[in-house]
């Protein structure tokens, strides 16, 4: 497995998460930048940009980066729809100088900042969840809000909505820890989802504020997750996968 140089500091966040991402599927695939070149059709430098954070990928880079490491690329796509949305600003005052592009493929056009982006990502975000969830209450998140008392009590179709929260009941289901949201011990967090409201319910009860339980990885959740990974002796990346569950779920 390569050891990945440190990503920008200035990067922003929901970029950060995508290429975070894109490096572990690659790991995960065990492909060389020439095999990716081989097996996607970008070129090897254009991989070697967006693993590295200075290149936005396109959308069909990040299909092919998903096929070829046998994983469903929906949860992949929403992230770069995220990261596309703040790529977009931070480069709205400047065009992008370096737009890379696939090997024997034609030039292609600089990327187009997404009008709207975030309410087309959490509609299509709403659409792939079929996770049932739990409803019933309003809660902020704090030090103490993963002993919250009162659990909710529906269940129903996720649609997430900006600024409800969630409250944490905690308890031990075949010897593992739940907050009753989701039962994921593998999941890759984008959000929103009932995934993430889980997430950062374990995060308050292991002592780590993730800030409010909403169920979008937003950047005190990342430095909750962090916090957690560095004390678990993780790769502090603060994006939660399998190992971080493991940990959330002692």
């Amino acid at each position: 497995m390569p050891r990945w140089k440190e990503l920008p500091i200035s990067l922003d966040e929901r970029v950060r998460n995508l290429v975070v991402q894109m490096r572990r599927l690659k790991d995960r695939s065990g492909l060389s930048l020439a095999s990716l070149q081989t097996k996607t059709g970008f070129s090897s430098s254009s991989w070697e940009r967006y693993l590295s954070g200075r290149a936005l990928p396109p959308r069909k880079a990040v299909e092919e980066l998903a096929r070829v490491s046998g994983l469903d690329p929906e949860r992949l796509l929403v992230l770069h729809e995220l990261a596309e949305e703040a790529w977009s600003q931070e480069t709205a005052a400047a065009p992008v100088a370096d737009t890379p592009e696939p090997v024997n493929a034609r030039r292609r056009v600089v990327l187009i900042g997404v009008c709207a982006v975030v309410a087309v990502g959490a509609i299509l975000v709403g659409a792939l969840i079929a996770a049932p969830w739990k409803d019933g209450g309003h809660g902020k998140n704090g030090s103490t809000a993963a002993r919250h008392n009162s659990a909710p009590a529906s269940r129903g179709a996720f649609a997430y909505k900006a600024g409800k929260t969630y409250p944490c009941t905690m308890r031990r289901e075949n010897g593992r820890l739940s907050a009753g949201y989701s039962d994921t011990r593998t999941a890759l967090l984008s959000g929103p989802d009932w995934d993430v409201v889980e997430a950062q319910c374990l995060l308050g009860y292991h002592g780590f504020d993730p800030g409010d339980v909403d169920g979008v990885v937003g950047p005190r959740t990342t430095r909750a997750a962090r916090r957690l990974q560095q004390k678990a002796g993780l790769p502090p990346d603060g994006v939660v996968g399998p190992q971080t569950w493991q940990v959330l779920r002692k």
